[in-house]
């Protein structure tokens, strides 16, 4: 214990180096409170140095666990009173000044005894049964060995008859097998209880060197955590720095992102009318030349069409045509030669000459150039902040490169090094002269072996007595021997019963005031020290305010920090170190050391606070559109494309190229001549509905696709001039809306997307103070080797010696207790074994002896 004391005045020690009046300087961290996290990217801090601690302090007792279960259960009978953590507390409290003169008498005191003894009630109504056991054993003893001599209470060698002698000598044999069988019991739990504290010796000593091993790792890492802690730093500053260099991208980015859903739709329509405009010249270039061909192929149709009407009305004025058979069918042919004729006259549609050349001059400026200036200006806003934000990226390097600088200078303001290499080395001291004692530590062990085999030896003696007697009895007894007349060997282990008897009179006191004294002394401690402290119980009672110290609220920090208001207790010191967290939070280092806060002062510089607050970038220098386009866009407007008649042409291409389907005429014209009696004028007819198809072929399919072509262009004009001076009017208003967003409102969002990105790279620090705070808590100087110490001294003092001892009194309590009926039976049974000087005589010659 006195060890422990010592490492936990030099871990004191480590901390109290902190006591630096450096921690007033610490600023607020308002800075960050005043700013809201916004969702950054998740920084990859890696994972503290870690070290794997060898001691497990747990003990697993194996077979004899099951004996130690046994002495819980029966210490739980004689005590089953819970821990009296308020009766200690009392009394500790009430005599702190120690018991002078009459105090005892105090009535406050009286009710504490009285209190006191309650509940030791179990141990002081056993101990006194014990101390009578000792007082009254050597008294029977001494009496029934002088009755004995005296030939009274059985001295005398006579033995009577008795009908039942047989049974009676079966039923104290078979009670005195079974005693001395549970004897033997009782002896083996003693000597097994005796050899496992020897067992647990070399137990000890691994204990106490893995401890020792893993407080020189405890002291050997630490200094790496540390300046891992620190150096973690850069991953934070290197991602700002980062973020810093790319703020063209990032902020600037963002800025487009957010304007670019006014400024761009306003972009897409302006080049979407510079589309418009080439498909406009095309429809007025399609519509002239299909005019011209309409025109030129309307001319020559014309002529083809008469000179087909002429001779097909030669043909049907030849006489064969006045045959009454044929009159009808040559009648009703001449009478749809009007229908050989065209039906459109596309010579009276006006041209769009005036509107095509309007539109080429319009033309000769190139607006698609000129929009594509504005999507560069636009596009060239990471640029202008790059540019903007120059000077402020540099001071902000240079103040990140200082608080660095601040960080690993303040972790290395402390000597904490050469302290743990004072406690190292004072550990190395401390395992030499820990292993110095061994020796002696094992000639001890050795004399309360010899001891304690020396008390078991006691029993096995009766034992040993007592089944030689059985045996010798048992094998030498003869029913048909009269009692006068017994064997040597019975008689031998009649003797040798009487003998342990003897023995059991002379050994029983002895090993009783054994059994009162540890068992008053381990089941004790047993109570009130090992219970409470495999439950914790123990750890209230020291850190009751004012226990240890009237003046002193909390023991702890009044010792290792001059601070007894502190709400540090040994408890919540033991409870963090079983979890294996850091020693800062074990220990509450924040009340005199908080490092939390010199981070969060130093990351969250008012100056770069100050530094990010002036970020300004100016966008009114962006120009989308030049006046340049915006002219030639209300230019196309005026080409006079809105002024073409186009019903003019729409009604003469509805009208179609002749007036009949001239492919349905000669098919009309070819069936009728097949009515004809064959002849000239069948051939005839036939040759005209020929040539009318080719007429078809050759001049109206043209002319038809040209009319197609000539619709689609017109209707397309049409629709063009309908929703022109409304699209190039949404166009101009949508330009100069986002050209006026950029002038006048830009600033908003600029400042809300500033913010976004000084929150995104205080985000970063925010990642590293937390990480930092939860790696000191938590990964930094895990103190689990303290909770370890605790926990191999209830090992070894508890689960290794006291278990043990309470196993030893246990088993040789029940053999005390098992004395007196192998006393009784061994007597009686001596009676049935032993050579009698006289015996009983029958007149009717018949013996019946036992």
């Amino acid at each position: 214990m006195d060890m422990w004391w010592k490492v936990g005045l030099v871990l004191v020690m480590c901390s109290g180096l902190t006591s630096s009046e450096a921690r007033e300087e610490y600023r607020d961290s308002s800075p960050r409170n005043a700013m809201l996290r916004a969702p950054v990217e998740t920084l990859d801090f890696g994972f503290v140095p870690s070290v794997v601690y060898e001691t497990h302090a747990y003990y697993e007792p194996g077979p004899i666990g099951i004996l130690f279960h046994m002495v819980h259960a029966f210490l739980y009978v004689v005590q089953p009173n819970p821990f009296p953590k308020d009766l200690i507390v009392k009394m500790v409290q009430q005599n702190m000044g120690g018991i002078k003169g009459d105090d005892y008498k105090k009535p406050e005191n009286v009710v504490l005894l009285l209190q006191g003894i309650y509940y030791e009630l179990g141990f002081i109504v056993l101990s006194v049964l014990g101390v009578i056991f000792v007082l009254l054993m050597p008294i029977v003893g001494l009496f029934f060995c002088v009755c004995r001599c005296c030939e009274n209470c059985g001295g005398e060698m006579h033995q009577r008859q008795k009908k039942n002698g047989d049974c009676l000598r079966g039923f104290y044999m078979a009670t005195l097998i079974a005693t001395s069988v549970f004897l033997t019991v009782g002896v083996t739990v003693a000597y097994a209880a005796n050899q496992n504290i020897t067992n647990q010796i070399k137990s000890t000593r691994r204990l106490v060197s893995t401890n020792i091993r893993d407080l020189k790792s405890f002291a050997n890492y630490t200094p790496t955590q540390i300046d891992y802690l620190s150096a973690q730093y850069t991953t934070a500053k290197n991602k700002v720095l980062s973020d810093l260099d790319n703020i063209g991208t990032l902020l600037g980015g963002q800025i487009h992102n957010q304007l670019e859903r006014e400024v761009m739709p306003a972009l897409d329509n302006a080049l979407r009318v510079t589309a418009a405009m080439r498909e406009t010249k095309e429809s007025l270039e399609s519509v002239t030349t299909s005019l011209e061909i309409l025109q030129e192929g309307t001319g020559r149709l014309q002529n083809s069409l008469q000179s087909e009407r002429v001779s097909l009305s030669n043909t049907l004025n030849d006489p064969a045509c006045s045959n009454g058979d044929v009159t009808h069918t040559c009648n009703t042919i001449r009478g749809t030669l009007s229908q050989i004729a065209l039906s459109a006259n596309f010579h009276g549609l006006p041209d769009v000459e005036a509107p095509l050349a309007n539109l080429d001059a319009v033309l000769k400026t190139d607006l698609s150039n000129i929009v594509q200036k504005g999507y560069t200006s636009f596009n060239d806003t990471s640029r202008m902040v790059s540019e903007q934000t120059r000077e402020i990226v540099s001071e902000v390097k240079g103040l990140l490169d200082r608080s660095g600088q601040e960080i690993i200078g303040f972790t290395r303001m402390f000597p904490i090094e050469p302290a743990l290499e004072n406690f190292t080395k004072f550990l190395t001291d401390s395992q030499k002269n820990i292993e110095a004692f061994y020796p002696q530590i094992d000639q001890l062990d050795f004399y309360r072996w010899i001891g304690c085999v020396v008390i078991c030896c006691m029993v096995v003696l009766v034992l040993t007595f007592n089944f030689l007697g059985l045996l010798c009895g048992s094998c030498g007894y003869d029913k048909n021997a009269t009692p006068t007349t017994r064997g040597c060997l019975s008689n031998t282990g009649g003797n040798l019963l009487m003998a342990s008897v003897g023995f059991s009179f002379i050994f029983s006191w002895v090993l009783m005031g054994v059994v009162v004294t540890t068992f008053v002394v381990g089941g004790n401690i047993e109570k009130l020290m090992c219970e409470p402290l495999a439950n914790r119980q123990i750890f209230k009672i020291i850190d009751t305010p004012y226990m240890v110290h009237p003046a002193k609220k909390n023991f702890l920090p009044a010792m290792l920090f001059q601070d007894p208001n502190i709400d540090l207790t040994i408890g919540s010191m033991y409870r963090d170190c079983y979890d294996n967290n850091g020693l800062y939070s074990a220990l509450q280092l924040e009340t005199k050391f908080n490092f939390n806060r010199f981070l969060n002062a130093t990351v969250y510089n008012p100056e770069l606070n100050k530094i990010f607050n002036s970020v300004n970038v100016d966008l009114q220098g962006m120009v989308l559109l030049e006046q340049e386009g915006k002219d030639n866009l209300i230019d196309f407007a005026n080409t006079g494309v809105g002024d073409i008649d186009y019903q003019a042409y729409l009604t003469e291409v509805n009208k179609g190229v002749t007036v009949v389907d001239l492919l349905s005429y000669a098919n009309e014209l070819e069936a009728q001549a097949d009515q004809l009696p064959r002849g000239a004028l069948e051939n005839a007819l036939k040759g005209h509905a020929s040539s009318i198809r080719q007429i078809h072929k050759d001049q109206v399919v043209p002319m038809e696709q040209a009319m197609g072509t000539l619709s689609q262009s017109i209707k397309l004009l049409q629709k063009t001039s309908r929703e022109l001076p409304i699209k190039v009017t949404n166009v101009l208003n949508a330009i100069e809306a986002a050209e006026y967003l950029i002038a006048n409102n830009a600033s908003n969002v600029v400042k809300q997307e500033t913010d976004k990105f000084i929150k995104k790279i205080v985000g970063y620090f925010s990642q590293y103070t937390e990480w930092a705070k939860h790696s000191l808590e938590m990964e930094v100087a895990q103190c689990k080797p303290i909770s370890n110490i605790i926990d191999s001294l209830e090992i070894v003092a508890c689960s290794f010696i006291v278990d043990s001892v309470n196993t030893f009194w246990f088993g040789l309590g029940g053999c005390c207790l098992l004395l007196i009926p192998s006393i009784i039976m061994s007597v009686k049974l001596a009676k049935f074994y032993r050579r009698m000087d006289t015996e009983d005589v029958y007149d009717d010659g018949t013996e019946n002896w036992s």
